[in-house]
Formats: C-alpha cells, structure tokens, sequence
C-alpha cells in the first residue's frame, strides 16, 4: 500500500501517510525518532474499513538543526522520504537542488535526485518555474520543498501564484502537496482523472487540497495569455488511465511535458550525487544476471570520471529497458539511446502503443498549433533545441501502428520525419527482450491492454 510521508521544516504540520497499522507499525512507531527527527502518528479507520495512518507532527531535533556536514543532510537539503509502493523513491534524507535558467529572467529550472528505493539506479527530476507576464510564478511539476529549494525559489523575486500538477504519475503528484504549504496563497492545479494503485485514494490523502482541474485547451485559466494546454488522456491503456498535460508558453515558444518524450545526455546531471554514480558502477548482481554468461570480476570501485560514466550509462539503462542484454558493457546500448529525443521505451511500449490513436491526435495537435523550439520534460536533459519536425519523428513508431491512412501532416514533412524516425524510434532489440515479455504477461493477466486499432473517421 502506498505509503507517503514528508518533513523539511521545524514547525507541526499535517502531513499524510497509508497503510494497514499492522504494515506500517513492522517499520515505525508513533513518536519515534530518525537522528534527531521526532515524528508523532495517528491512526484513524475511514469508510472502507482500512486503518489510515496520518503523520500530525514532524520536528527537527536540536541535534539535527544544529550540526551540519558535507552531504547536506542538515542545512537545507534534509527531506524526509519514504514514498511509494512497492518501492519507495528516494533519496530518503538529503536531496540537493540545482536551479538553472533556461530562458532569461523567464524560465527556471529546478532538479533533484531521484533514486528507485534501495537500488543504485537513479536519473533526476525536473519542476520548471515560468515568470507570467504579470509578474507572479508559475510552478510545474514540484519537487521536494526542502530549505534551499524553497530559498532558491524566493530568491527569484517573484510571489509563486499557480502550483500545476501535469500528471498522475506519483512520482510528481507526492511533492505538491507539501511544496503547496510552503506557498499557501498559491492556487493549486492539476491534471484530470487523478489515480492511484493499489488504492485509488483521493488527493486529499496526498495533502492536495482544494485543487481545480486542468482542461484541455481551456481557455479561461488565469494564465491563458501566457500558456495553453493540450491534455492527453487514456483510459483504455490498463488499471488506470494515462494522464498527461502539455503546455506551450507563447512569448519563449516553449513545449513542457512530463514523460511523453525524453532526451538523455551523454553525462550524467549534476544533481546525481557522485556516491549513486559509483553504487551503479559496482559489479552488483544486476550486472551479473545480464553479463551474458562473461566472467564478471569483483573489484573495487575507484572513483574517477571512467567509473562515473560507466555508472550513469548503466542507470539509463535501467531505467529506460528495466533488463537491459548487458549492464556489464553498457556502451554501445547507451550509444544508441543518448543524444536524440526519443520517447520513453518503457512508455511506448506499455502505455503509447496501447492507444495510438489517441497519441497521435494529442501530437498531431501540439505540432500543428504550437510553433515551440525546445522542449523542456520532467527528466534527464532540458531545455532540448528540439522543432515540431524532432517530435514528430521521436512518435514515427505511430505511423506503423495506425497505417498511412491516419497522416495527417504535409506528406513532405511525413517523408522527413518518417526518415529520422526512423532512427529516433529504433531501440535495441536485445534491450527490449525484458520490456518486450513484461508486456506480453501483463497483457495476458489484463494489467495492460492489447494495441488499440482502427478508428472511426
């Protein structure tokens, strides 16, 4: 069950936590204390009969907020963090924050760490700040509100106004609700049909409150002049419906996604902490269950930059094929998938391939209104130098799903983004072996439905 805590400040605030009493008491007890970290639980039975546990209070130690040292668990990046079933996402105490801007005294943005529970696999997450032409901030996709990120965010100057949610994804929807107390004024905004597994809990459960729901194509937002909105929403895929909300900021000609495409950097993000980098160069089982039958030596880890990279090359691939052939020698698979916009082989595979025609409206329609020259997703590299032209060819493995018949694109521009396609939507066929029979069992068990084809003109 899911279960989500959260804490960056001194003062007593309402948080929110699930799970059975019996589960959640096997790890913690109420008023227990982490290094210097006193958290005081609740437990009450709603009207399904489940026990919901509720952290009520959560303060720092004198011993916590006075000592400080060179990780940064104190001193403003400390976030207490145990979210996420069946693993949680961390890093579970020190998150470091990384602004940068991307459009000059317009666009920030904000990146943390995130890693897969206990494993050594990593990549970053991304909240994009906009400054609207009346002078307030614009907020997508928060991050975790620890004490710096929240400074750097005040010291931009500018009252925060909107907090947008552009997802389901829990990933993303886990830090609204403790990034929107530290900004109470600020209206809260998030994607329709909100869900979630196992419990399709509703967001008060996640400390979102009072929230209004995003639109396709609304115009009447408060921000209409400044930013559109075109929303995807796939309710055929499986469990749950696929949920995503792309915007285009007019005066900078800027797409922001969250997971529909991605653009993977040959290095590794700042953000992601050396020790995460050397964890995932270690030879670890992972590396030997996919050595492909090669002697894998055991040897320690030295740090420099040969074992940095060989450690991120082997998290991309991770992240992006679950099982890659080979974690052993990862370069020539992480050659293949870094330095271009693709989309996401596990999103195209278990969530795009299942309702085409869906997908395809949803591009169609950004790439014909929206004049946008970079893209800016809620992972790996941003802002991305990418035209209507680079996304149509990362989604060119549409055109094999739906036929000729479903183009609707100048056939010029079909032909040359039909040719880098091509190479945008090629993956690795021994990567997509493990990614290739989850589907398969996932169909077969009714997680995920089988391709959508054919549509009614």
């Amino acid at each position: 069950m899911v279960a989500s805590m959260g804490s960056t400040s001194t003062k007593s605030t309402v948080l929110h936590c699930t799970s059975s009493s019996r589960e959640f008491g096997s790890n913690f007890s109420s008023g227990f204390p982490i290094k210097g970290i006193s958290l005081q639980l609740k437990t009450r039975r709603n009207k399904a009969g489940n026990d919901v546990c509720l952290l009520v209070s959560a303060t720092t130690g004198s011993r916590a907020s006075e000592q400080s040292n060179e990780s940064g668990v104190s001193g403003g990046r400390f976030y207490l963090n145990f979210t996420g079933f069946p693993f949680p996402l961390g890093p579970f105490l020190n998150r470091r924050t990384i602004r940068t801007e991307a459009v000059k005294d317009t666009i920030w943005l904000f990146e943390q760490e995130q890693a897969l529970g206990f494993s050594s696999v990593s990549t970053n997450i991304r909240m994009t700040v906009i400054k609207l032409k009346s002078g307030e901030l614009w907020v997508h996709a928060p991050i975790a509100p620890t004490k710096e990120c929240i400074q750097l965010v005040k010291e931009l100057g500018y009252p925060v106004k909107y907090i947008v949610l552009p997802t389901f994804a829990y990933e993303h929807k886990i830090f609204v609700g403790p990034f929107s107390r530290k900004f109470p004024k600020a209206q809260i905004w998030v994607a329709p049909r909100q869900w979630s597994w196992p419990l399709n809990l509703p967001l008060e459960f996640f400390g979102i409150f009072r929230a209004i729901t995003l639109k396709d194509g609304d115009i009447s937002t408060p921000w209409a002049d400044d930013i559109e909105q075109k929303v995807l929403s796939s309710p055929e895929v499986g469990i749950g419906p696929y949920v995503e909300v792309a915007f285009y900021h007019k005066q900078s000609r800027t797409l922001l996604v969250t997971d529909a495409v991605i653009f993977v950097p040959r290095t590794p993000p700042e953000c992601i902490s050396k020790e995460s980098l050397l964890a995932a160069a270690k030879n670890g089982l992972a590396v030997k269950l996919l050595s492909k039958g090669k002697d894998v030596p055991e040897e320690p880890v030295v740090d420099n930059q040969i074992n940095r990279q060989k450690g991120w090359e082997r998290m991309v691939l991770q992240i992006l094929f679950l099982g890659p052939s080979n974690l052993l020698e990862p370069n020539a698979s992480f050659a293949q998938m870094s330095q271009k916009l693709i989309v996401s082989p596990i999103v195209k595979t278990l969530v795009f391939s299942k309702v085409p025609e869906k997908v395809r409206d949803w591009i169609d329609s950004i790439v014909g209104d929206w004049k946008f020259k970079r893209i800016i997703p809620a992972h790996f590299a941003a802002p991305i130098s990418a035209s209507r032209s680079d996304l149509l060819a990362a989604f060119a493995f549409l055109d094999d799903l739906l036929g000729e018949h479903y183009a609707t694109w100048p056939s010029f521009s079909l032909l040359f983004t039909s040719l880098l396609g091509k190479a945008a939507s090629y993956f690795p066929p021994d990567d997509m072996r493990t990614l290739s029979s989850l589907d398969q069992f996932l169909v077969s068990i009714g997680a995920v439905k089988k391709t959508v084809s054919g549509r009614k003109r």
